[in-house]
């Protein structure tokens, strides 16, 4: 077989991304560099004026983005952001399933309401849209690329108050091998991104955060052996990795992108 061209294994042209909670942080980051590589990329998020933002940045560098208000813990909502995908661009080859809550609350703290929020959004969505997406790359025939954004967290606690939240990225990294295996007849790769510290608005990056955050980023930078925070742009390469050819072989697999911090 004919070894393909690098240009040929990052070029997403005539492909169809949907990001979720891709208007800003982490998620924007990956939308940044899938439409970089030629991806029409939907991004869905719940929150209308990032996202438009977002869609003017990207449409100013020369590429393609659209925008679709999204609650990812909603049954409806999803598939209404399914068929917008499959109506604007005429199916789906790529998703993102980057949106995530991380409120700082104790267990003893926590109301259910808390916990029930938590799950809906970090977990229950992957489920909705994965569900979604995955019955229309069935149909469409030709395979597809899905990309769950988990967190350090999946694999060991970074502080105190995040238990549920840890317990969500628990639960995604299982539910990512498991429909590894469920898709993979179908050519569907299923992989996951581990993230550790990344500056993005909830960590301060357009501003100062609450004396609580600064303390935990205080505590956190110290356990970093490549001594900075990640970017979002740190996500968005890795992601645009597995979105591509490069990662043809891979699937039920976790990247760890923390600056070394579960060395320590």
């Amino acid at each position: 077989m004919k070894q393909k061209s690098l240009a040929d294994l990052f070029n997403l042209v005539g492909k169809t991304a949907i990001v979720t909670g891709g208007a800003m942080g982490i998620g924007l980051g990956i939308v940044r560099r899938l439409a970089e590589a030629g991806a029409n990329v939907v991004i869905a998020d719940i929150n209308e004026e990032a996202g438009n933002a977002a869609v003017k940045e990207i449409e100013s560098s020369g590429f393609k983005a659209v925008f679709v208000k999204t609650d990812v813990s909603d049954e409806k909502s999803v598939g209404d952001a399914t068929d917008f995908a499959m109506k604007t661009h005429g199916g789906v080859d790529v998703l993102v399933n980057n949106a995530g809550i991380y409120p700082t609350i104790p267990v003893m703290q926590m109301k259910t309401a808390d916990f029930e929020k938590i799950i809906a959004v970090n977990l229950k969505s992957v489920f909705l849209f994965t569900k979604a997406v995955s019955e229309v790359m069935i149909k469409q025939g030709r395979g597809g690329k899905i990309i769950n954004i988990t967190s350090i967290d999946a694999l060991h606690p970074s502080s105190v108050g995040l238990a549920v939240y840890d317990a969500s990225k628990h639960g995604l990294w299982g539910f990512t091998k498991n429909t590894a295996l469920e898709l993979a007849p179908h050519n569907i790769s299923v992989n996951a991104i581990a993230p550790g510290g990344i500056t993005t608005p909830g960590t301060g990056a357009d501003g100062p955060v609450s004396a609580e955050m600064e303390e935990i980023l205080k505590k956190f930078m110290l356990k970093i052996p490549m001594k900075r925070m990640g970017e979002p742009d740190d996500i968005g390469m890795v992601a645009l990795f597995l979105a591509s050819g490069l990662s043809s072989y891979m699937t039920g697999s976790q990247v760890v992108v923390d600056g070394g911090v579960l060395l320590s």
